[in-house]
C-alpha cells in the first residue's frame, strides 16, 4: 500500500507552488479577454461562389483594417463566422466592403453586436456562476456526508472539496493567462463552460474517494486510525480514478492536436482541468481531512 496521505506535505508544497504561480501570472498579465467579455461584432456570411475563399484569403483582405481579436470560423460549405472587437458602424462597413471584394454577391446571414454593458453582464454572470457552483457543491457534499461526523464533521468534507476545486480552477486559469501571453489565446463563454465542466468532473472524482472513506469509517466503527483509513481509501480508489482520467485525457489530447480552432482551446482547458482535478482528488482533498483532524487533536490537548 502506497503511503500517500502520510507524505501529504510534498503534495501541499507542489500545489502551493502551482497556485502561487497562477496567482502571480493572473495579477501580472491577466486573462486575454475575447469578444464575449469586451464587446464587439459577430458577422455570419455565406459566399455565393462555388467554393468559399480560404480562411487565409479572408484574413489577408481584412488585414489592412487592423481588427482586434479577429477570428474566422468556417460553417458549412460556404459559410463563415467572423468576430472582431469593434461595434463601430464605420468599421463594420469597411469590413463588408473588403469582403465584397472577394464575392460581391455574398449574403449576410447574421450580424450581432455585443456592447460594453452586455459584456460586463456576461463577466458578472460567469463569475457568480462559478462561485455559486462551488458553494452548491460544498453544501451538497456536507449534506450527503451528514451521517459521518467522526472524526471530522460533514462540512469539512465540503470544505476539502472546495479547496480542491479552487485549486483546479486557479491552475487552469493561470495556464490560460500564459497561453494568452505567448500564443495570443483569448477567452470567452466557452472557457467558462470548460471551467464549469472541470468543476463537475473534479468533484465526481473527489466524491468517489470521500465515499470510500465513509464506507471504511463505518466498517471500522471508528476504532481505526483516521489517517490509515483515509490512506487505505485513497489507495483503493486510485486505480479507478487514474484509469478513468487517462481515457478522458487521451480523447482530449486528440482534440487539442487534431481538432479545429473552435474546439482546440476548449479541449485544452478541459485537459488541464481533468489532469489537475485527478491530482487534487488523490493528493489534496482527502489529505486536507487528515490535516484538519490533526489540528483538532492538537487544539484539544
Amino acid at each position: 500500500m502506497i503511503r500517500i496521505i502520510h507524505k501529504r506535505k510534498y503534495a501541499y508544497v507542489v500545489s502551493s507552488v502551482l497556485i502561487l504561480a497562477a496567482i502571480v501570472s493572473i495579477a501580472t498579465w491577466g486573462l486575454r479577454l475575447g469578444i464575449d467579455f469586451q464587446g464587439g461584432t459577430l458577422l455570419e456570411i455565406r459566399f455565393e461562389t462555388e467554393t468559399a475563399p480560404e480562411q487565409s484569403a479572408v484574413e489577408e483582405i481584412l488585414d489592412p483594417l487592423a481588427l482586434r481579436s479577429l477570428t474566422i470560423q468556417a460553417t458549412g460549405e460556404r459559410g463563415q463566422i467572423i468576430r472582431y472587437l469593434s461595434s463601430d458602424e464605420a468599421v463594420n462597413e469597411s469590413v463588408m466592403a473588403a469582403l465584397r471584394e472577394l464575392d460581391p454577391e455574398l449574403t449576410v446571414l447574421r450580424t450581432d453586436f455585443i456592447g460594453a454593458s452586455v459584456s460586463e453582464q456576461i463577466k458578472q454572470n460567469a463569475f457568480w456562476g462559478i462561485v455559486f457552483s462551488i458553494l452548491g457543491i460544498a453544501a451538497y457534499i456536507a449534506f450527503a456526508f451528514r451521517k459521518v461526523s467522526y472524526p471530522v464533521s460533514s462540512w469539512e468534507y465540503g470544505f476539502g472539496a472546495v479547496v480542491a476545486l479552487t485549486h483546479d480552477i486557479l491552475i487552469t486559469v493561470g495556464c490560460f493567462v500564459l497561453f494568452g501571453v505567448f500564443f495570443g489565446v483569448e477567452i470567452g463563454v466557452p472557457f467558462i463552460a470548460a471551467l464549469l465542466t472541470i468543476l463537475g468532473y473534479s468533484v465526481n472524482d473527489t466524491i468517489v474517494v470521500f465515499d470510500r472513506i465513509r464506507e471504511n469509517i463505518l466498517r471500522s466503527k471508528s476504532k481505526s486510525d483516521f489517517e490509515e483509513i483515509v490512506n487505505r481509501s485513497v489507495n483503493e480508489t486510485m486505480s479507478r480514478s487514474i484509469n478513468t482520467s487517462v481515457t478522458v485525457l487521451l480523447v482530449l489530447a486528440a482534440l487539442v492536436l487534431f481538432g479545429g480552432e473552435g474546439i482546440k482551446w476548449f479541449s485544452a482547458a478541459l485537459f488541464i482541468g481533468v489532469l489537475f482535478g485527478t491530482y487534487s482528488s488523490i493528493f489534496v482533498a482527502s489529505a486536507l481531512l487528515v490535516t484538519r483532524n490533526a489540528w483538532a487533536k492538537r487544539a484539544a490537548k
